[in-house]
This record gives C-alpha cells, sequence and structure tokens, in this order.
C-alpha cells in the first residue's frame, strides 16, 4: 500500500492498513469487503458481521488515526467467531495496528 501502510495475508484474511495524514487523533475507520466466492449473501453477511464486531471490541485496543481494510477470503466462511477475532488480532499486531 503506498503512503506508509501494511498489508498482511492469511488464507481466510487480508488487512491494509493506512495511517491517515490529516487526522492522525481521530478514530479508526473500517472498511469490509468479502468477496462472493466466499459464499452466498448470508455466508457473506455472517463474515462481515464477524469482522466489524472484532473491530467493535478491539478499537480500544487499536492505534489512532488508522484506516483498516479486511478482506474476507474463502477460508473465512469455516471460522467460528472467536477464531475470526484470533485470525483479525493477529494481523492487526502483525500490521502495527495495534498500540505498543
Amino acid at each position: 500500500m503506498g503512503r506508509e501502510g501494511f498489508r498482511v495475508a492469511e488464507p481466510t484474511f487480508v488487512l491494509l492498513v493506512a495511517p491517515r495524514m490529516s487526522d492522525r487523533g481521530s478514530p479508526q475507520r473500517l472498511g469490509v469487503t468479502v468477496s462472493r466466492k466466499v459464499g452466498g449473501a448470508v455466508v457473506r453477511n455472517r463474515v462481515k458481521r464477524r469482522i466489524r464486531e472484532w473491530f467493535r471490541q478491539s478499537r480500544p485496543k487499536l492505534r489512532q488515526g488508522i484506516d483498516l481494510v479486511v478482506i474476507g477470503r474463502s477460508g473465512a466462511s469455516k471460522l467460528s467467531g472467536r477464531d475470526t477475532e484470533g485470525v483479525l488480532c493477529r494481523l492487526a499486531h502483525k500490521a502495527k495496528a495495534t498500540r505498543g
């Protein structure tokens, strides 16, 4: 990713993290995309809900002033809610999106 961002991937998710130059102290923002390869609408929406729930719970641990984009891959539909959180936390740590 251009502007000092990070891209980390696993078979189930890709996480893109980029700093916002203008709003360094502002809250984090999240973008989510899940391909049709993951499954039908019901399955894709379940994956997106789990991603948004991870983001909601992890917000205090994430650095301020960053944009995150999560791309769901085909293996994401097979993960439980807890496994989804674990994978995304690991990716966020690798991408230096967490505090400390």
